[in-house]
């Protein structure tokens, strides 16, 4: 059926059976990340910065809390994909043949970003900000007393954000190509945008000059490539335009000398 035929309540249907997908999929990957969550989390205390610390439980559910929250950490990062193949699979019909090639394009780039996002943040910035903190501590003469619950909740707070401010390349492009903005936009709005992300910067490091350089000149990089992605894009899209309105005027044309 074509999706400009569909009723209110055929895309109502539509949405919930593709809910319904999407659910019964991150259920089979909870049940998966039951087996996978012990030797991540056994992993991850294995790593130098987790190795200089000894790492308590303040509460008995402390050890399950962390459990069960990278079991849904783990299910998350497998149904991510079917999330965004079911939101792409939704919006498709009204797209044309190209417009459907190019943004199922996105959703291997988008994960693949938020992974690059993910392990940026894990094995380059994480390292920093715990050997930042250990020596403030020493420096203060403060022994640390680290409960499991709050190193894997930092370690969260520290990775998660930077798997989405990853997917900045896809987004502009996205935004883009749909016509929302334009690249010369984006471009004149450069320091405003450098702001916001030395602002965020600021608030995912420790206040130490070399951890913020750390992660503010990667993200202002990560902008300027987003901006050139977008060009690229926008340039794409103008392109297209003018071959369709050829060929509407070839077929206007035919039209009237018949």
């Amino acid at each position: 059926m074509n999706q400009k035929d569909m009723t209110v309540y055929d895309h109502i249907n539509e949405i919930r059976k593709r809910l319904l997908i999407v659910v019964v999929f991150f259920v089979i990957a909870v049940a998966v990340g039951f087996f996978l969550a012990e030797p991540l989390i056994k992993i991850l205390q294995q790593s130098d910065e987790a190795k200089e610390l000894t790492l308590n439980a303040f509460k008995m559910t402390d050890p399950l809390k962390i459990y069960f929250q990278v079991i849904f950490f783990i299910a998350f990062i497998m149904t991510a994909p079917l999330i965004l193949f079911q939101l792409w699979a939704f919006v498709s019909p009204g797209l044309s043949e190209k417009e459907r090639r190019v943004t199922l394009s996105y959703i291997p780039a988008s994960v693949f970003l938020f992974l690059a996002g993910l392990a940026f943040s894990y094995f380059i910035l994480f390292p920093f900000i715990v050997q930042f903190m250990m020596n403030l501590s020493n420096n203060l003469d403060v022994q640390q007393v680290i409960g499991i619950n709050e190193y894997f909740q930092f370690l969260f707070q520290t990775t998660v954000p930077f798997g989405f401010l990853f997917q900045l390349p896809v987004i502009m492009l996205f935004i883009t190509r749909l016509g929302i903005v334009t690249p010369m936009f984006l471009a004149q709005i450069r320091k405003y945008a450098y702001f916001v992300l030395i602002v965020i910067a600021a608030f995912v490091t420790p206040p130490d000059i070399v951890s913020h350089l750390l992660v503010s000149v990667p993200l202002l990089i990560l902008y300027e490539i987003s901006l050139w992605i977008a060009k690229i894009g926008y340039r794409k899209t103008l392109e297209a335009e003018r071959l369709q309105r050829q060929e509407e005027e070839k077929e206007k044309n035919s039209h009237l000398d018949e």
